[in-house]
């Protein structure tokens, strides 16, 4: 039969061993819930990396964007403002030349054409006809009567012009006005024939 000491020394032995189990369990546990920390962080980090170049790499898609569409509208502005500087040069060419239009061997019916379309813009029953000194040795009497005749209008020969080549016509006392001068008309047609003023500059007329 063991005596006390001996159990003592068994009782202390399994309670050293359960002691150590326990230990070595711990340890383990704990030793897991750190792997599984460091897991977690070691993902964290990885995923704020990776946000972090997703940022910058839209961050710099975006600045390269910006960049090519700074480019972009500058190149289109330059080339604008070419076109321009050529459109404004072509209607000042086509503006000198205006005055040839006199020459013309059909300018009386041409003149004719331009005070009619005045006097449909004015409706009126009277109207002062004002032209250049070389269109007014166009509007004689009888030139004058044709085109009252023909649109019931009362004609009237009014002072010279000081600028331009064509008419003006005035009714109502000058309240009514209608500048019918070439350089006039092409200022009103300038911005429909832009466009196709340019595709001749440019060498296409289709």
């Amino acid at each position: 039969m063991a005596t006390v000491d001996e159990n003592i020394e068994n009782l202390s032995q399994a309670i050293l061993s359960e002691a150590r189990g326990e230990t070595e369990h711990v340890k383990a546990d704990a030793q897991a819930r750190a792997e599984e920390i460091k897991r977690r962080a070691q993902e964290q980090a990885d995923a704020e990396h990776k946000a972090i170049l997703d940022q910058a790499s839209a961050e710099a898609n975006r600045l390269r964007s910006q960049a090519l569409a700074t480019a972009q509208l500058k190149a289109r502005s330059s080339e604008l403002a070419h076109r321009e500087k050529l459109l404004d040069r072509a209607f000042k060419a086509v503006r000198q030349q205006l005055p040839e239009l006199q020459k013309r061997s059909d300018y009386g019916q041409i003149l004719s054409v331009l005070i009619r379309e005045g006097l449909d813009q004015l409706n009126a029953d009277r109207v002062e006809v004002r032209a250049d000194t070389v269109s007014q040795k166009f509007l004689t009497s009888q030139f004058l009567d044709d085109i009252s005749k023909a649109t019931s209008v009362k004609l009237a020969v009014g002072r010279s012009l000081e600028q331009g080549s064509g008419v003006v016509l005035d009714a109502a006392d000058g309240h009514l006005h209608f500048d019918n001068t070439f350089e006039t008309r092409l200022g009103r047609m300038q911005s429909r024939l832009r466009p196709a003023a340019f595709q001749v500059l440019m060498g296409d007329s289709e």
